[in-house]
Formats: structure tokens, sequence, C-alpha cells
């Protein structure tokens, strides 16, 4: 087992046991992602902040029940997002969501160059949790195993739920911007 291997282990053991600096530094470098993840799925960047503090806080007090090993913790903490996100938009059922207003930066990202394919307009089109499959598998780079656990679906339910997750934005991609299509 690597050095940072079991640091993150020894924290997870003493943010279990009640050490929020030690939480803390499991979190950090959790947040970013977590809130990415939750402006895609709501939309909305106030909403997306406060799905994350409130997914944090939950996870806090929850964090004496999970009982994986440190790497675990991201997908159990962006399902913890994940679920929040989804009773976010139930309570908030009279709303009109947003485009997320993420600040730009000097240069394109990856999320920028796409827009210009209408990309982004298209995965606004998708059911939530078709974007939270897709997100969680080609943004993040998680692999189907932890896909499956913040969907709470098995490794097969993951993958499907992101094939069809891509099908279904290929009707309202053009043909110039699906390779090979």
């Amino acid at each position: 087992m690597e050095v940072s291997a079991i640091a993150a282990e020894q924290d997870l053991r003493q943010a279990a046991a009640g050490d929020t600096s030690a939480f803390e530094l499991l979190l950090a470098p959790l947040l970013d992602p977590a809130y990415r993840l939750a402006t895609v799925m709501l939309g909305d960047r106030g909403a997306a902040e406060d799905a994350v503090q409130e997914a944090s806080v939950k996870a806090w007090r929850k964090l004496g029940g999970f009982r994986g090993a440190a790497p675990e913790l991201q997908a159990w903490f962006f399902s913890i997002v994940a679920n929040e996100c989804r009773m976010t938009r139930r309570r908030r059922w009279w709303s009109v969501f947003k485009f997320a207003d993420l600040p730009r930066s000097e240069t394109p990202t990856a999320d920028e160059r796409f827009e210009s394919l209408d990309i982004r307009q298209a995965i606004q089109r998708l059911p939530a949790d078709d974007r939270l499959a897709l997100y969680l598998f080609f943004y993040l780079d998680l692999p189907l195993e932890r896909v499956a656990r913040v969907l709470g679906v098995s490794t097969n339910g993951a993958r499907s739920r992101v094939y069809r997750a891509a099908r279904r934005l290929r009707p309202d991609l053009g043909p110039e911007e699906i390779p090979n299509g």
C-alpha cells in the first residue's frame, strides 16, 4: 500500500472518530468535482452550492456508518451529492432551472470547446439521471464500478445507462458533430 493510501486510510479512521480536520482533508479534493456534478444535475450554480454543502453535512453525519476503504469514499460522497440533487429537484418543482453559469478560464476547456458543437444544449435536454451517468463516466472518468455505486445500480446497469444516455444524444446532434455518424 503506498504512502498516500495509508495516509488516506488513517484520515478516514480519524474522521470517523470525529476529527473534523481529517474529514476536511478527505473531502477537500472531492468538493470541486462534486460541485460540477451538482451543477450538471441542477443547472443552477446556487442550487449546486447548496446541494454540495448539504451533502457535505450529511456525509459528516453518516461517516461513522461508512464501511468502505478510502478509495471508495469518492463514489460514496458523489452518491450523497446525487441524492441531494434529486431531492432538490423534487422540492423545487415549481421553479425554472437555469443553465449552469460556470466561471470561464482564459484557455478554453474541453467543456467550452464542446459548447461550439451544441453538445451542451443536447446534454441539458437529457433527463438529469442521464446527465449524471454521462458526467460521472466521461467527465470525471470514473470506472463503471464507481459509476454504478453512485447511481445505486449494478455495473451492468451503469454500463447500460451510460450507453443509453449517449445514444439519446445522437438525435440532438447534427451529422457533422458525430464522428463516423
